[in-house]
């Protein structure tokens, strides 16, 4: 089974940060389940995500909407949006390695999402609505680190944006089969032991459910 890993975290190559943690575990899982496959790392802030700006995915969506040829740096976007979207495509587990900013996710991986929430590629509008086209037993899975606690049904809870976004997006959009989390929590607030008490018990319940026929 083909496995995309989606490093949102500006910070992706220091090992300190709890989502790397979190990201180091999971390969290590999947290096003892899978040793003869390999996984696909990508790197959000190490490459190219084009945006919905000017200059961008806005003028590249109107002139191939109104047939007009583009510019070379116009193409250049194009093809890197179409490459992004042909290898999400392609992976049918992704695996999401997140800190939660402000509530929500990274900006580099909401550029992201405009790159692979395409009408008529993984999904459809219809007159009931939109259909997600995403249905082959496709499977996502978070691994997300915060610096407070979100499961204590608090004030807190409904803010924490971020995973109902992605849920949403991912299974009532696009139609993914399966939506699973693992939080490494309350990382400004409580010891390192206390935040990964949990850890390895969650990831090898959701581990299991990921790759469960």
């Amino acid at each position: 089974m083909k496995t995309l890993i989606i490093n949102t975290h500006p910070d992706f190559t220091n090992e300190e940060h709890y989502s790397i943690k979190l990201q180091k575990l999971f390969m290590e899982k999947f290096q003892e389940s899978f040793p003869a496959d390999q996984l696909t790392l990508l790197n959000l802030y190490d490459i190219e995500v084009p945006r919905i700006e000017k200059g961008q995915l806005m003028d590249v969506w109107q002139k191939q909407i109104a047939g007009e040829p583009l510019s070379a740096t116009e193409q250049a976007v194009a093809d890197q949006s179409a490459h992004l979207l042909a290898q999400f495509k392609e992976h049918h587990r992704i695996v999401i390695v997140a800190p939660l900013h402000n509530f929500n996710v990274t900006s580099r991986m909401k550029d992201y999402m405009d790159n692979i929430m395409i009408a008529r590629e993984t999904f459809k509008y219809t007159e009931d609505g939109s259909v997600g086209l995403m249905t082959d037993d496709y499977r996502v899975l978070l691994l997300q680190a915060s610096g407070s606690i979100y499961t204590n049904h608090d004030r807190y809870t409904p803010l924490e944006f971020s995973h109902f976004y992605l849920q949403k997006m991912f299974e009532e959009i696009m139609g993914f089969d399966q939506f699973s989390i693992v939080r490494a929590q309350g990382t400004s607030v409580i010891t390192p032991q206390a935040v990964w008490a949990n850890v390895p018990a969650d990831m090898q319940k959701a581990f299991d459910q990921f790759y469960a026929d």
